[in-house]
């Protein structure tokens, strides 16, 4: 298949991409490492009238300390290599770095961009939960200004964001780690590189005394986006993690927390079991970790 025909655009600063934007509204798309919207294009799944390409926008693309906060900021137009190679990630977002080669394959990540798979807000990818489970928020950048909105408000639904007809995302903030932290990522998929059955992106903080404080316990490939078991937070907050209470914590994410389907891949009782086994295991690794940072 080819795509339809389109108007090709390549912008050379984020001024001249929101001036272009505007110009077009929701006759463009924007172009950014173009794993998934270009087979969308070539299987007429998507039409635009317009591409406007970043890949010249160099300076979106960046991976640094947040000075005020001493976070991690990243640039919309990083390469996912580029994220999974960094040990400055590695250093201030450690889940983020854990979960890199679980996504796709090494040429795919070679091309693929951070700000583009969030952006697409596919609910089977692993960006969207990690992000969540981390308390990410996003800079938005339209010709009238910047806002910033939490990841709780960007993701309205299956491929929906709250990005508007002229506006990009242009930068990730990732808030710094409380000390006691602890993280831990898993996903079962039918081969290495595939979409997962289901995959969950594990944070969690313990107090002094050794009981859990906070924890984000965040799904994929369960619902229409990241979803986040708020009843399994419950079961854990303030109560010492132990093995038992882990295991309630899972059952309830399992069983309340998530609506999964029946797809050709999977039953909606098999995801369940996949969740189950899987908040075991990070809920686990994570307070391990929390208790040994």
């Amino acid at each position: 298949m080819k795509p339809a025909p389109f108007k090709y655009l390549a912008p050379e600063t984020v001024e001249d991409a929101l001036n272009l934007l505007s110009q077009h509204g929701d006759d463009a798309k924007l172009l950014a490492g173009g794993q998934s919207l270009i087979p969308t294009m070539n299987f007429r799944l998507a039409e635009p009238a317009v591409i406007i390409d970043l890949n010249r926008v160099s300076e979106l693309n960046y991976i640094r300390e947040t000075r005020r906060s001493g976070g991690l900021s990243i640039g919309a137009m990083t390469r996912q290599r580029q994220v999974e190679r960094s040990d400055l990630v590695a250093q201030k977002a450690p889940l983020l770095y854990e979960t890199m080669p679980f996504i796709a394959h090494p040429q795919i990540r070679n091309r693929g961009t951070v700000g583009g798979s969030i952006a697409h807000a596919d609910p089977a990818a692993e960006f969207p939960a990690v992000f969540t489970a981390l308390n990410a928020k996003f800079r938005l950048q339209s010709q009238s200004g910047n806002r910033w909105v939490s990841i709780d408000e960007f993701y309205l639904g299956m491929f929906a964001t709250a990005l508007t007809a002229d506006e990009m995302l242009v930068e990730i903030e990732l808030p710094a780690s409380p000390k006691r932290s602890g993280f831990a990522f898993k996903e079962v998929a039918r081969r290495h590189g595939d979409y997962a059955i289901v995959g969950v992106a594990t944070a969690v903080t313990l107090d002094r005394k050794g009981r859990c404080e906070d924890v984000n316990l965040v799904f994929l490939s369960v619902g229409d986006g990241p979803v986040t078991a708020k009843q399994a937070a419950v079961t854990l907050t303030g109560e010492t993690p132990t093995s038992q209470l882990i295991e309630a914590a899972a059952e309830a994410a399992a069983q309340q927390d998530i609506d999964p389907g029946d797809d050709l891949h999977a039953t909606a009782a098999y995801r369940r079991h996949l969740a189950n086994t899987l908040a075991k295991q990070t809920l686990t690794l994570a307070f391990e970790r929390a208790q040994n940072s």
